[in-house]
């Protein structure tokens, strides 16, 4: 159920706005931009309200971006969850690049991977975000490593490949992806992209 916000006026009527709109259209800035290069004054004109307003619904500007970015998990990053529910290991990595491939290919969407941009635009000052970019990471590398190790349990992969470098593997052509699209890469070569990688995808 959406919620809207009614500020205290300070002057005149108070001005209500939707939180799940304004949240969504944050989440825009920050994907576009990264953390630090979204700034407060473009983050309230996307959001149509004013600093105050912000401040009083959301926190500051690093409690926004956790909230836009625990949005961005729930909604836009949906398919990591589902991936690893499939059957095989070379069906979880296929899941997993087809899901990052149609979220890249969505004209509505700014391009590339929240997350890879924030991290890499994230300077001294903005130490606590990309420590919980980092934390929320490893989470999801744990839960693929953890399926990978299910995979190796039942003989899926050959001998001598661990799956903490299988992950990496996989993210690591995740990443890369995300910075091609960043760079304009069309869908058809972000599509060989992923046809390629499962075409070597390493199989007992």
């Amino acid at each position: 159920m959406k919620q809207c916000f009614a500020p205290s006026p300070t002057k005149g009527r108070p001005r209500e706005f939707d939180l799940d709109e304004a949240l969504t259209a944050a989440l825009r800035v920050f994907w576009r931009n990264g953390y630090e290069s979204a700034s407060m004054a473009e983050l309230t004109a996307e959001m149509g309200i004013t600093k105050p307003s912000l401040y009083a619904a959301f926190g500051n500007k690093e409690a926004l971006f956790h909230k836009a970015l625990d949005l961005y998990e729930r909604e836009k990053l949906a398919y990591t969850v589902a991936a690893l529910e499939a059957p095989t290991a070379r069906g979880v990595a296929e899941h997993f690049l087809l899901g990052a491939l149609a979220i890249h290919m969505n004209t509505g969407d700014p391009k590339g991977c929240m997350g890879v941009i924030s991290t890499v635009t994230c300077g001294a000052e903005a130490e606590s975000i990309k420590a919980d970019l980092t934390v929320r990471r490893a989470s999801s590398e744990a839960a693929l490593i953890a399926r990978f190790e299910r995979a190796q349990a039942e003989g899926e992969l050959p001998e001598g490949l661990t799956p903490a470098a299988l992950t990496r593997f996989l993210y690591a052509m995740l990443q890369g992806m995300s910075v091609q699209s960043s760079s304009g890469a069309s869908c058809v070569e972000l599509r060989q992209l992923v046809d390629t990688t499962m075409m070597v995808w390493p199989t007992r």
